[in-house]
Formats: C-alpha cells, sequence, structure tokens
C-alpha cells in the first residue's frame, strides 16, 4: 500500500466531533419519528392507501397495516439509543434497516434527504461513534479520545458530495436562464413577514437561483478551509434557515446544519461535550466504572474491512448521480436516472393521467376514475413519472382481470407541464402499458419533450 495512503489511514484526531456528530443525528431522527406520527402522516401515507408504489426490485417491501406504527417506534427508539450511545452497533443497524424498509415501502414520499439519512446511518454502521461520550465506553470503562481521521472525513466527504452534487444539477438553462422553478414558487409566499413584499420583486428568482447555485457548489470547500470555515458555518444556518421558512421540506435543512458542524474545530466539540456533561452526567451513574482514555484507537489498527465498506459507499454516491447520461431525452422530462442523485427541488410539474381500459379483441372499453383507487396525492405523483405511470397501469390491469374482465390492455393519456410551460403530450397513446414490463432499459413509450432544457 502507498506509504502516504497508509500514513493517512493509521492517523488519528480528536473523537469529539464523532460523538457530537452521533448524539445530534440520533437525537434528530428521533425527534423526525415522533413528528411523522403527531402529524398523522403515518395512517394518511401509509394505512389508508389500498395501493403503494412500490421500488423497482423492491416489490415485496409492504406497510405493515397498523404494525407499520411499531415500525416507527423501533425506528425512534433505536434513533434514542444512537444518540445515548447504547447498544450502539445493534442500534444503529436497527435504525438503518427500519428506517430504510419505511423509506421503501411507497416511492410516492421519496425525498432527497431520506435517501440521506439511509446512506449515512450504513455508514455510520462502520463508524466507532460510540467509543466516546456513550453508555457503551462508560460501560465498559473505555473512553477513546482519538478516533481514526477517516472515519471522520469519510462523514465529510458524504456531505460534500450531496453539496457539489446538487450545485452542479443546478447548471442548467431551467435554474439559471429561466429561473424556474423558483419563479413559480417564491411570489406564492407573498404572506411571510418582510420576505412576502421582497419575494415579489422580478429578480429576486434568479437572485436566489445563482446564490443557491453557488452556494452548494463552493460551500465543502469553504467548510474544510480552516480561514473560511466559521464564515461558511455561518451560511449554511442562514441558507437553510430560509430554505426551511420558504419550503415545506421538514427536518432537512436542520439535519444539514448539525452535519455540517462536523467540520468545525475539535475544540468546539469539546466544549459542547464538556456542557452535556455537567448537564446528563446523572443518566451514567447506573454505569460507576471509572472512564480511562486511551490515546488511540484499536491500538492503532485499522479495520481492514470497515474501510473497504466506506470507500465502496462514498464511490457509489460519486457514480450513481451520473447514470442519466445512459438514457437518451431530457432528465427533468424522462427521469430516467433522476432520483438517488442530489437533485434539490429542481423542477415543478404538473400532469393529468387519464388511463382506458380495453378489450383487445372486441373493443369495448371503458375509462378508469383514479380516486377510485389512489388518494390525491398518490395521483398528483403518479400523473407525471414514468415508473408511477407504468406500476399503475399494471395494477389497473391486475385489477380488473381478478374481476372478470378479459383480453385487457391499458392505455394512458398524459399530458405534463414543466416548469411552467405549457402541457405536452408525455406518454404515447398508442403504448399498451399492460404489456410493458418495467426494467432499467430506456422507456421508448415516453413522447419526446419538445422545448429547450440543457
Amino acid at each position: 500500500m502507498n506509504s502516504n495512503l497508509q500514513s493517512y489511514l493509521n492517523s488519528n484526531v480528536s473523537s469529539a466531533p464523532l460523538a457530537v456528530f452521533r448524539i445530534g443525528f440520533g437525537l434528530m431522527m428521533c425527534y423526525g419519528m415522533i413528528r411523522f406520527w403527531a402529524h398523522g402522516w403515518i395512517e394518511s401515507l401509509y394505512i389508508e392507501p389500498a395501493f403503494h408504489f412500490s421500488y423497482y426490485g423492491f416489490e415485496w417491501i409492504k406497510p405493515l397495516g397498523y404494525f407499520t406504527y411499531f415500525l416507527f417506534i423501533a425506528c425512534g427508539l433505536a434513533a434514542l439509543f444512537v444518540a445515548l450511545g447504547y447498544k450502539y452497533r445493534i442500534a444503529i443497524i436497527i435504525f438503518f434497516l427500519s428506517f430504510t424498509y419505511i423509506e421503501l415501502m411507497d416511492k410516492t414520499t421519496y425525498l432527497n434527504h431520506y435517501y440521506f439519512i439511509s446512506v449515512l446511518s450504513f455508514l455510520m454502521i462502520f463508524l466507532p461513534a460510540h467509543k466516546r461520550f456513550s453508555v457503551d465506553s462508560y460501560a465498559s470503562a473505555k473512553a477513546y479520545v482519538t478516533t481514526p481521521r477517516w472515519t471522520l472525513d469519510s462523514i465529510k466527504l458524504l456531505l460534500a458530495t450531496v453539496y457539489f452534487y446538487a450545485g452542479l444539477a443546478k447548471l442548467n438553462s431551467d435554474w439559471l436562464l429561466r429561473a424556474m422553478p423558483l419563479k413559480i414558487w417564491l411570489p406564492s409566499k407573498y404572506d411571510l413577514p418582510i420576505l412576502g413584499d421582497l419575494l415579489q420583486l422580478s429578480w429576486m428568482p434568479h437572485a436566489f437561483s445563482w446564490s443557491g447555485m453557488l452556494y452548494d457548489l463552493f460551500i465543502p470547500f469553504l467548510l474544510i478551509y480552516k480561514r473560511t470555515r466559521w464564515l461558511a458555518f455561518g451560511l449554511v444556518v442562514i441558507f437553510h434557515v430560509l430554505t426551511r421558512i420558504l419550503f415545506p421540506i421538514g427536518m432537512f435543512p436542520f439535519v444539514m446544519i448539525v452535519s455540517a458542524m462536523v467540520f468545525l474545530d475539535s475544540n468546539v466539540h469539546e466544549r459542547i461535550l464538556s456542557f452535556l456533561k455537567k448537564r446528563i452526567g446523572f443518566m451514567y451513574t447506573y454505569f460507576p466504572k471509572k472512564e480511562i482514555t486511551p490515546t488511540s484507537y484499536n491500538g492503532g489498527k485499522q479495520p481492514a474491512a470497515a474501510i473497504a465498506v466506506v470507500s465502496l459507499i462514498l464511490f457509489l454516491q460519486l457514480v450513481i448521480p451520473f447514470r442519466y447520461l445512459f438514457y437518451p431525452g431530457t432528465l427533468y422530462w424522462t427521469e430516467q436516472g433522476y432520483r438517488f442523485s442530489w437533485r434539490v427541488m429542481l423542477m415543478e410539474k404538473m400532469g393529468n393521467a387519464q388511463f382506458k381500459i380495453v378489450n383487445k379483441e372486441t373493443g369495448n372499453s371503458f375509462y378508469v376514475n383514479n380516486a377510485d383507487f389512489l388518494t390525491p396525492f398518490q395521483e398528483k405523483q403518479m400523473s407525471f413519472q414514468p415508473d408511477f405511470i407504468l406500476q399503475y397501469a399494471h395494477y389497473l390491469g391486475d385489477h380488473f382481470a381478478a374481476q372478470g374482465h378479459k383480453n385487457i390492455q391499458v392505455f394512458v393519456d398524459a399530458n405534463v407541464a414543466l416548469n411552467g410551460r405549457m402541457s405536452q403530450p408525455f406518454i404515447d397513446t398508442k403504448t399498451d402499458l399492460y404489456q410493458v414490463k418495467e426494467s432499467f432499459q430506456h422507456k421508448n413509450w415516453i413522447l419526446p419533450f419538445h422545448d429547450d432544457s440543457k
């Protein structure tokens, strides 16, 4: 192995940032589960719908009826145990599995930050985030004051990837030249105090578009560079607080703010741990052993398997977003390769999809009332996403076949408007979608996009 690489892998830094990150992550995820429950979203998103849109290859993952509540309880408790550092390795594995299962139950709820949390929690399985200021470390009488440098750098690289790729995705004509979709979204916030009037100015969407692109592209480098670190963290706070005010994107802004703290100097995290120790030290009285502080983690020997897995995780996040290059057509129109690529809030699509069930032999047909099968939220998401349309077509075909209908064909007349443009035909009306199988191949039944978007 290259000597410089070997030296890097064997180098250590303060473990305080990793401990603070674990605590912040666990508490936010626990609150997130409580918040999801309190808003009634478990019922409305996973229990009430009769049909759920599944991810290709994960069709076997379904909501568990009212047992879905227990899944959220398990996820929330696991997150709390992660924050406490209690049975950390088991807790973070349970959190990853339960949270990812929740994410995969219905792709109608897909958000980039849900995917980010799944990737991050899987990464944390292989990090020694419980070696300091945790129930585990106190119980074992070992609190490591250092951690391998790569454990912190892996989190930093994941965050930098999210930001930088989000910036790259904004280098398109709709975002920079047409200020879309911000030109649609910002004026609608007219009722906000102070900001409401400013957002009505014609140049404001362009200012937000360009500043958002520049922020995403350069904030990782400003956070890494010591002289600009505090300025960058201030920008992180301002950017995400403003984002939270303007857009209903839940906990994501707070997740990114707390995560960005990992870039701050270790003395900041040492002070945070000292502050917490004075106020919650009573929690450790059940483990009356004296803590010791080894100077290095694991005697300086790094787990090769953990390094390999972490490297693979980070490599995949670097290459997966570019899979869209294998598909022809306009990405925001076809959405082939769109998900899992850190493209955050880049488009406004509205659609209408009317399905027709046809008897191939007799030619008899009838139209489907989507409200009979889908919730309003599901119908909205289905109307402009090709894989949703295909899956729903198969569901309709199977449903009516079970009712005794013969020689079934399923056609759709779909029209979609992208980023403020006029509505255009979306799906080939002559394609029997019931005969089309989902795959990673190009969906040639998506009609071409007749406009400029580069």
